[in-house]
């Protein structure tokens, strides 16, 4: 005798004891006499489908016939047959009374019924989700019918349940029968338990138990029939009553009727095979049914058909039912994608599908494939992983981006691929707000190191953009370690004009960051030397820093003259609005062709819809939004303290005890693939002025007669009033304007070829003076370019004691640096 259980089964979901399912409430229809519930797992809380059948004692007919159906359904396995998963038979109270049970588990389904009304789709959607429906059942009946050798027996809208991915199941196997029409001498009906079958749903041989006429009819005619009234009762909606209402074919689609006549053929030879019926009617020839086939196929594709297929896929995504979309093909296409049957063009299907479904939903139909892509070896995919990555970053979290997503991600760094290694930066944009301090500074920092000296040169202009954009999550003693290094050492040093802008950039972008002593000993200093930049938009850009930097020390001079001694130790974070802010991408020029300069106005396609395009021929695109504030970003540091004397393994320099030198050594440690600054190729018109400048030179003698004289230039300039002004002045060219009274001549009496200065000293004085004496041709002189026109007037010789002579006639001065006579006049 089967064990008493003294749970309670009913409509108000009370479970059974010791059954591992809860029982929820029930839908309103199921076959038969079954009632199909909601149900949940007690294991996992997953959801499932309970259907249940009672009768008063165990050998109750319905009970009977129900065993059957459970042993059925337990053994034919089929993709479009109810999947099976527990059965149980037990004795319940209700009430007063006892009562045999039976309960079949399965997976979550609800009835076709009211699946079509919660979906309440119209038009060409309805007949395509009606097409696709049919099909899946029709392949169930064929399985049964022409594998299986099995009869169904009632095939009709309550025998069909739709999954939660809106496919169509077979089940009520309760008189499911093997076909007997090969057997001699048959022992009674063939479908013991045909009585079940409403009689609005037997054909007419069945309704007269014609059971010779039925064994000698092809084994699927029953069902045929049956699948004939399931076309009626769809497209009718209603539930059909009796056998004549099969005739009102007005409700039938034109292209499906013939195949609807012929499934109701009178005689039951002549009635449609369902194999043929998938094969050969036109119905079944629409975008959804062939999309969806092409899918659950894919494994058999070639290349080509891959590719042609998802590329045309983002265009008739949009024709189709969304929800069928959603909840079907979406699922399809993101196991196709994990399992690696799927071309990379599908990831943007993908994603275009997902932008359709809630956070929430997002979450867990979508993010899980992709965070499983990122480990895909495909190239193809990782790149439309990372050109897409601001579509599905901000639902990744932090620890899914930190410990499964970046440490893949993170081999694009030092990818073969430029355009790889580019997109991979880019992806930082997004990436690097989650991770980890620790990530960030024992990893990622030590992979933008690199790049700041990639060999690609928008590679490495953008390196320093994102290293302004990302400045705010690193803490305060990694900001002082990475950033003024990275901007100055490397950006403001590179040979590619964008890379040298975008440093200038970032350095406005993260002034918050820089106190007043880095400003004026380490920032200043490195970025004036740019104003004279062969570049207009790097010396516009150059102006812009120093002006910025200077009314940053305005405002800490300010302070520490009204006393407020707060704010001077640290008045690098009064950035200035309007020239601070994030910072958008210099170029995306891998892709391009030709010379680096056509390269700059190349914006970047793939580029963060935020961020502004960067061009180096114009000073239109900076970025004016504000930076996130030095207080947010001293509490985003507090996630790993800073060692109080690191060690450097980035590539930006040393910390010792959290501060840098005073002799800023710190610049050159760490920086072994950089020159020096003083061994730093000078531009080409500035090569020849510095070569003559580290030429060597005597000083010249003062003779002796003139020795009375004061030979201390400075003092001279200060206490005479009558010589004449620049008349012969080694320091003309950087001295203050000559005094219009006259002076004492200089004890300094050099010969022509001893003016150092001559060609870049100030305009000589309007009197006469006489003319020098040329002793070399213009041809060998190295200033010639760049030299101011020879005096006008007529200077009078220095003395021998190095006094201003009189009377001796003064030879023009052989321009560049050259060897004194020591003769005297």
């Amino acid at each position: 005798m089967l064990k008493f259980l003294k749970g309670v089964v009913a409509g108000s979901g009370a479970g059974l004891k010791d059954f591992p399912y809860n029982i929820g409430e029930p839908y309103s229809s199921a076959w038969g006499s079954w009632t199909h519930y909601r149900g949940t797992s007690k294991d996992d809380v997953s959801s499932v489908s309970i259907f249940s059948l009672s009768g008063s004692s165990s050998q109750d007919g319905h009970l009977v016939a129900g065993r059957n159906g459970v042993k059925r359904l337990r053994t034919v396995r089929h993709p479009n047959i109810l999947s099976f998963v527990h059965s149980t038979e037990a004795e319940v109270l209700d009430g007063s009374m006892t009562k045999h049970t039976i309960y079949i588990v399965t997976e979550p389904v609800m009835p076709l019924s009211e699946k079509i009304k919660e979906l309440d789709l119209e038009g060409t959607q309805r007949d395509e989700y009606f097409a696709w429906g049919l099909h899946q059942i029709a392949k169930a009946v064929s399985f049964l019918n022409n594998d299986c050798k099995l009869v169904h027996g009632n095939v009709c809208l309550t025998s069909i349940v739709v999954t939660q991915t809106l496919d169509w199941k077979l089940h009520a196997f309760d008189v499911l029968s093997e076909f007997d029409g090969n057997v001699e001498a048959p022992n009674g009906s063939m479908l013991q338990y045909e009585w079940l079958v409403g009689s609005q749903y037997k054909p007419m041989e069945l309704a007269n138990s014609d059971w010779v006429l039925i064994r000698k009819s092809p084994p699927w005619a029953i069902d045929s029939w049956g699948l004939g009234c399931l076309i009626y009762e769809l497209f009718s909606g209603m539930k059909l009553s009796n056998t004549g209402e099969l005739r009102n074919i007005a409700v039938i689609p034109k292209s499906l009727l013939p195949d609807y006549q012929r499934l109701l053929s009178s005689s039951p030879s002549r009635r449609l095979n369902t194999s043929k019926l998938i094969d050969n009617s036109e119905y079944f020839h629409n975008k959804l049914v062939e999309t969806i086939q092409f899918m659950e196929i894919l494994n058999l594709k070639d290349s080509v058909e891959k590719d042609t297929f998802f590329r045309k896929l983002p265009n008739l995504v949009e024709q189709l039912p969304r929800q069928i979309v959603l909840k079907k093909l979406l699922p399809l296409l993101a196991s196709a994608l994990e399992f690696g049957s799927a071309a990379a063009p599908a990831l943007t299907t993908l994603l275009k599908m997902g932008s359709w479904l809630s956070i929430d939903e997002f979450s867990v139909k979508v993010l899980p494939s992709i965070v499983k892509l990122f480990s895909s070896p495909d190239r193809a995919v990782r790149v439309s992983l990372l050109q897409h990555i601001d579509q599905f970053g901000e639902s990744l979290t932090a620890q899914v981006v930190d410990e499964q997503i970046f440490p893949h991600v993170a081999t694009g760094f030092s990818d073969s691929s430029a355009f790889l290694r580019e997109l991979t930066l880019k992806s930082m944009l997004v990436l690097a707000p989650k991770l980890s301090q620790r990530t960030i500074s024992g990893s990622l920092l030590k992979y933008l190191s690199k790049l700041q000296v990639d060999e690609e040169p928008a590679i490495r202009t953008n390196t320093t953009i994102l290293l302004g954009n990302i400045a705010s999550h690193l803490n305060e003693g990694m900001r002082k370690r990475v950033l003024i290094n990275a901007f100055t050492a490397r950006a403001l040093r590179d040979g590619f004009s964008p890379a040298r802008a975008a440093g200038l950039m970032a350095l406005c972008a993260t002034s918050a960051y820089y106190d007043m002593t880095e400003i004026a000993t380490r920032i200043l200093p490195n970025v004036v030397v740019l104003a004279i930049d062969p570049d207009p938009d790097v010396r516009s850009k150059t102006f812009q820093a120093v002006d910025q930097f200077l009314q940053i020390a305005k405002q800490n001079h300010e302070k520490l003259n009204t006393g407020d001694f707060s704010g001077a130790a640290d008045s690098g974070v009064l950035s200035m609005t309007g020239n601070t802010g994030l910072l958008g991408w210099a170029m995306s020029s891998l892709t391009q062709k030709g010379k680096a300069s056509e390269h700059v106005s190349a914006a970047s396609a793939n580029a963060n819809s935020s961020l502004v395009s960067v061009s180096s021929n114009s000073t239109s695109a900076e970025a004016h939004d504000t930076i996130t504030e030095h207080s947010t970003s001293i509490s985003n540091s507090l996630d790993q303290p800073t060692p109080s004397s690191p060690t450097s393994t980035d590539g930006w320099g040393e910390l010792e005890n959290g501060t840098f030198h005073d002799n800023h050594d710190s610049d050159k440690e760490g920086w072994d693939d950089m020159e020096p600054i003083e061994e730093l190729k000078p531009p080409n018109h500035l090569a020849s002025i510095q070569a003559a400048q580290k030429r060597p030179f005597a000083q010249p003698k003062q003779p002796a007669q003139n020795s009375s004289r004061p030979n201390n230039a400075t003092k001279a300039s200060s206490t005479s009033t009558n010589a004449k002004a620049d008349d012969d002045d080694l320091w003309g060219s950087i001295s203050a304007p000559a005094p219009r009274s006259t002076s004492k001549p200089l004890h300094v009496k050099p010969t022509a070829d001893e003016d150092l200065w001559g060609s870049i000293a100030a305009p000589p004085p309007k009197t006469a003076s006489k003319p020098f004496k040329s002793t070399a041709a213009n041809d060998d002189d190295p200033w010639a370019a760049i030299a101011a026109p020879p005096p006008a007037t007529k200077a009078k010789p220095l003395s021998s004691t190095g006094t201003r002579g009189r009377g001796t006639k003064q030879i023009p001065a052989k321009l560049g640096a050259q060897r004194i006579d020591r003769t005297s006049s």
